[in-house]
């Protein structure tokens, strides 16, 4: 898609026809719902453009740790999400498939706050978010086609949107919270995502008449490649299959194919207990991807903010899967998002546009792009050392550093309190 900008007289000629709004979010992914739910907290409806007919649960599952759980109490939501329904994880495995050597793991118990690791259906997160908002929040099927920043005579200025359907809207802010490929985060002029060598298969699996492990979580490692399982309940459970070779580039994008060539070819020395999950799977929730990230250092010295335009979740900070911290940190991402604006409107009892609403998005980028780059960073190495190498040193690093001492040393990111949004009269 490419994005243009348009001469301001052209603009202005288009103005009188111009649908009007405080904020336009780019979206309804999970960054895209909660920082609509954080600025309807502060008093400002936003509107929500999706390109999809409906809300995306791309993923099937996502694990929810501590920092995420605080976010949502900072959005009122998660009492919506720590029912028996998702129960949290207790305990699981870790097998090297090459040695057979096993490891016990424990996940942490319940923080100060009584937050525990979940995993939980992603669409599940999706409508719960979905449902705190006016049914007129969303607009689905409603596809960008250029960006343009306006500056209007006394002073103010306003983003400018054009849809393919012909719409033309005026707001004060516009925020892309639109995935990794992300048309915003192309017209702030950030990089594009870079491919990490390594892909991911997810789905997930329904045993109705109950799956019967006795473990919450199993993973197993060989070279070159990472799996594992997680129970949701009693009757579904989360897989999922990282791999390294350049051959999960050729996997069809059909998921009959796509959980065949898993059983037969990729995970076919994987044990028993990991293909019967991968045998069980419902199909519509089977798909193949790439991994992206962004280096982190185009985060921190990146323009993450153009005037009043800015990014959050994937948008912004694309990372691989293996700290769990890409869905976590978007809510994170809202939340702040939410307070800047908030402290914005207290002080002028309004949304204002121009300079002080892109002061306000300033702040916001400053306080997460050093948070974000971390967990970049903390992501990447932790899929290098689980997946790559068959030397000795990867095996001792992997086998008698990571797994045990690991944990312990990301446990203080994913319990990060991002904080409570202002109380905006």
């Amino acid at each position: 898609m490419v994005l243009t900008v348009e001469t301001s007289d052209y603009l202005r000629e288009r103005e009188t026809e111009m649908e009007e709004h405080d904020v336009v979010i780019v979206g309804a992914g999970i960054a895209g719902l909660a920082t609509a739910i954080a600025l309807k907290r502060v008093g400002v409806k936003a509107l929500v453009l999706e390109k999809s007919e409906g809300l995306r649960a791309t993923g099937a599952a996502i694990g929810l740790h501590s920092n995420a759980w605080l976010a949502l109490e900072a959005l009122g939501v998660p009492h919506k999400l720590t029912t028996t329904t998702y129960p949290p994880l207790r305990k699981g495995n870790v097998k090297n498939i090459d040695t057979g050597a096993t490891q016990q793991i424990t996940f942490p118990q319940p923080d100060k706050h009584g937050h525990e690791t979940r995993p939980i259906h992603r669409k599940a997160l999706l409508e719960a978010l979905a449902k705190e908002l006016p049914v007129d929040t969303i607009r689905f099927s409603s596809k960008l086609e250029s960006i343009a920043n306006l500056q209007a005579e006394e002073g103010s200025s306003y983003a400018i949107i054009h849809m393919e359907n012909g719409v033309s809207i005026k707001a004060k802010a516009l925020i892309g919270c639109d995935g990794v490929h992300s048309v915003v985060a192309r017209w702030l002029g950030l990089t594009t995502p870079v491919n990490s060598g390594r892909w991911a298969v997810r789905g997930l699996a329904i045993f109705p008449e109950g799956h019967g492990l006795d473990v919450d979580f199993q993973q197993f490692v060989t070279i070159g490649k990472k799996a594992g399982f997680a129970a949701l309940n009693d009757k579904e459970v989360y897989w999922f299959l990282l791999g390294k070779s350049s051959k999960g580039e050729d996997i069809p994008h059909d998921p009959e194919m796509i959980k065949k060539e898993v059983i037969s070819n990729f995970a076919k020395n994987f044990p028993t207990s990991y293909l019967r999950v991968v045998q069980h799977s419902d199909l519509s929730t089977v798909t193949w991807a790439p991994l992206l990230f962004r280096f982190p250092w185009d985060v921190i010295l990146g323009n993450l903010s153009k005037g009043n335009i800015t990014v959050a979740g994937d948008a912004m900070h694309p990372m691989t899967p293996d700290l769990g911290q890409g869905g976590c940190s978007a809510l994170e991402d809202a939340v702040v998002l939410g307070r800047h604006i908030g402290n914005l409107i207290i002080k002028n009892k309004k949304l204002v546009a121009g300079d002080q609403v892109a002061e306000a998005l300033e702040r916001y980028v400053k306080e997460r792009k050093w948070r974000v780059a971390k967990l970049i960073v903390g992501s990447y190495l932790a899929g290098w050392v689980q997946q790559d190498g068959s030397g000795w040193f990867m095996k001792f690093l992997r086998d008698s550093i990571f797994y045990r001492h690991f944990s312990r040393l990301i446990s203080n990111d994913k319990q990060y309190d991002c904080g409570k949004l202002p109380c905006v009269s």
